[in-house]
């Protein structure tokens, strides 16, 4: 699943499933753009990767800002005049039951899951449009797929862009631009790590493999979907969590 010559632009890439999807997608040939709020992280572990001698930079992102999105649009599309790939991976929450949710607490949860991967795909796709090729792919959650105990806006926000996928999956088709969606079940990453011990073990048992997905795990359905192995393939949603989801 070779990406070479293709520039990727990957979100929430500083740590966790964003930084294994910005390692696999440059260790696949491409140019990749690591966006982040964490500035100086990203840009350390951009630094890592070409030490590797791969093709990576850093550009600070908030994907709840506006302005921060139009800067980073600028920004990646000055690299090479062009973004081949979007990988939505930035995103957030954690686990408390919905009565003790507040409003602002709703409105972060919807404007990172939800908000920002349609505003910042929104930003990238004139210029796949008009070169009639391109591949977004969208990091949702099986809770959007199933719902998730004490999670209830994040699963209806993570709902949300699996609609979003398979919505504009229809509209981009025929321009040539495929939409996809990845689903993570629960995956080591630092969100499971801050997430209470008992509903650690209660995940764990409900997966059929018996283990947490490692963010390789989810990074290499992403770079299926962006690969030319994919290029007939488009409004899917791919369940990367041991078994945990078997949706139809």
């Amino acid at each position: 699943m070779k990406l070479t010559g293709k520039t990727a632009v990957v979100t929430g890439a500083a740590s966790g499933i964003g930084l294994a999807i910005a390692e696999a997608v440059a260790e696949a040939g491409a140019h990749v753009i690591l966006g982040d709020i964490a500035a100086e992280k990203a840009e350390s572990e951009a630094h890592r990767l070409r030490q590797r001698n791969l093709a990576a930079d850093a550009v600070t992102l908030d994907v709840t800002d506006d302005r921060s999105i139009s800067a980073f649009t600028a920004a990646a599309l000055a690299f090479d005049n062009r973004v081949d790939v979007v990988v939505n991976a930035a995103g957030w929450g954690k686990v408390q039951p919905f009565v003790e949710n507040t409003p602002e607490f709703w409105e972060r949860v919807v404007a990172l899951n939800l908000m920002g991967p349609i505003k910042l795909t929104r930003a990238f796709l004139p210029g796949m449009m008009e070169r009639r090729s391109g591949k977004v792919v969208n990091v949702s959650s099986d809770a959007g797929r199933v719902g998730s105990l004490g999670e209830t806006v994040y699963s209806g926000a993570k709902a949300g862009a699996i609609g979003f996928t398979k919505g504009l999956a229809r509209e981009m088709a025929r321009y040539g631009v495929s939409i996809n969606c990845v689903c993570p079940g629960p995956t080591d990453t630092p969100l499971l790590a801050a997430v209470p011990e008992k509903f650690r073990e209660a995940f764990l048992r409900a997966i059929p493999m018996r283990r947490f997905g490692k963010p390789a795990d989810v990074a290499g359905a992403v770079v299926f979907f962006a690969s030319p192995r994919a290029d007939y393939i488009t409004g899917q949603v791919l369940s990367v969590s041991g078994g945990l989801t078997m949706a139809g």
